[in-house]
């Protein structure tokens, strides 16, 4: 069984480099938005969520060297804004509501679903078009509904919810990687090399 599953996780982690193109893209993208002073915020759920807080962590923090932090967060972290938003609008709203308080058109809305199809996510990423932020979705399967309402997509072509995790996290550490070149040289094209 350690086998079967070790393979099926580098399988997925090994499908990444027919998407390169697209998580340098979406690197440059992301570095675009953070020099012209923009937040990028963060969404998924149960392990999606932990990813998306932990890529959240990773820019406010450091990655690997010291540098100026970087403005992010993820959308769900306070748990009185999120049980009162799911009570009184249901959870559906729980990324939305705090991502039309607090958006700007220069900010990013990066959504992490092993399925494309959570419609709390599908709304967030409505109400970041509305706002004129940039949308960018991690996603498994066929991308589901968040598929067409992302700017830019990697989808992780599985069916099982781990090894589409596995495959975001390295994406995670790869979008890290060339974000912290950026904040300690100034270049993005060097970043991305």
């Amino acid at each position: 069984m350690f086998e079967q599953r070790l393979q099926g996780s580098l399988n997925a982690v090994q499908s990444l480099s027919q998407h390169l193109t697209t998580i340098r893209e979406i690197s440059e993208v992301l570095i675009g938005r953070l020099a012209d002073g923009g937040t990028v915020w963060t969404a998924g759920n149960g392990g999606s969520a932990a990813q998306a807080l932990h890529f959240s962590e990773e820019l406010v923090g450091r990655y690997r060297d010291d540098r100026r932090p970087l403005a992010s967060a993820m959308l769900a972290t306070d748990p009185t804004a999120l049980t009162c938003i799911a009570n009184d609008y249901g959870f559906e709203a729980v990324f939305e509501r705090p991502l039309t308080a607090m958006g700007r058109a220069v900010d990013v809305l990066l959504v992490l679903s092993t399925s494309g199809n959570s419609p709390n996510l599908v709304r967030a990423l409505n109400a970041a078009t509305e706002i004129g932020c940039l949308t960018i979705g991690l996603l498994g399967g066929d991308g589901g509904s968040c598929r067409s309402l992302c700017d830019h997509a990697v989808i992780v072509e599985e069916t099982d919810a781990a090894f589409i995790q596995d495959a975001h996290q390295v994406i995670i550490h790869l979008l890290c990687e060339a974000i912290e070149q950026w904040a300690m040289n100034g270049s993005p094209q060097e970043a991305t090399r």
